[in-house]
């Protein structure tokens, strides 16, 4: 649940925002071609990587490739409010503020030795500054412009190059101008729990639908809509058990847009109803 949320643009783009969630929470990553630094101001946040689930607590950081995400941080456990400061990458800004001319922690490093999309930035001083020299401009906005925002984004920039994790940084960040081809299975893992059709997840991955069910088939072993709606509903029953929000915000955030067909697939696949689902795990 958010609580509060203030946000500033620059070129017509969210550049920074400041976020207070109420746990339980969930926040998503679309894919797209940005990244994003997260700093926990307070509480926690976890964030899930293939089978590793990373823990940030207040004072660190998170920098993230939104790029091959379908990614999320949550917290269904803490019992205190999270306040996370982000700051976005967007390549054509970038390039737009620096005249083409990037700075190294920007540019493809000579020897990449991975292809990582995230990386946790410990505790550091001079970062805690900064996050404390936005935070004042949120409380002042009207001090805010154009020119300051374009002296925050570089600031930031030429922080994560002077910290111990520079080297993974500048692998995640330079990925944003470099050629990047995504693979089906993430474009499908990305989508899973957006209301795209068939038609459209195939026009993503640029297949006719009949080419686009084959190779759904051939990966998953199943159709396309079976797959992705059982998804949706496995996703709606753990939210039912671990979130207090109502259910027609659950089957929405599933990628339902009809209460009614939520709750007749909900019923047809665990027979009880979602309301009911609810009211059970509660008396356990």
């Amino acid at each position: 649940m958010v609580n509060d949320y203030k946000k500033h643009d620059l070129y017509g783009k969210t550049l920074i925002q400041k976020i207070e969630l109420a746990p339980p929470f969930h926040f998503d990553f679309p894919v797209t071609e940005q990244a994003c630094f997260l700093y926990v101001k307070g509480g926690d946040i976890e964030y899930q990587i293939d089978d590793q689930q990373i823990n940030i607590t207040a004072n660190y950081s998170l920098l993230l490739n939104c790029i091959n995400s379908g990614k999320q941080i949550h917290n269904s456990k803490s019992k205190n409010n999270c306040e996370i400061v982000i700051v976005t990458f967007y390549p054509e800004i970038l390039k737009k503020i620096y005249d083409r001319d990037l700075p190294q922690l920007l540019q493809r490093p000579l020897n990449v030795i991975s292809n990582k999309s995230s990386e946790k930035i410990n505790n550091d001083f001079l970062i805690q500054k900064y996050i404390e020299g936005l935070l004042f401009y949120f409380e002042n906005p009207s001090l805010i412009n154009e020119d300051i925002l374009i002296l925050k984004l570089k600031e930031i920039i030429l922080l994560l190059s002077q910290t111990q994790n520079s080297e993974s940084i500048q692998v995640i960040l330079s990925q944003l101008f470099s050629p990047t081809t995504y693979t089906f299975k993430q474009i499908i893992e990305a989508n899973l729990f957006s209301q795209l059709t068939i038609e459209e997840l195939a026009q993503l991955n640029n297949l006719s639908v009949s080419s686009f069910k084959r190779e759904f088939a051939k990966i998953y072993n199943d159709t396309p809509a079976n797959y992705i709606k059982v998804k949706k509903l496995e996703k709606a029953a753990q939210l039912l058990q671990v979130s207090d929000q109502r259910i027609t915000e659950i089957a929405f955030d599933c990628g339902f847009n009809d209460l009614a067909n939520f709750t007749k697939s909900f019923t047809s696949k665990y027979n009880i109803s979602p309301t009911n689902f609810r009211q059970k795990k509660d008396n356990e």
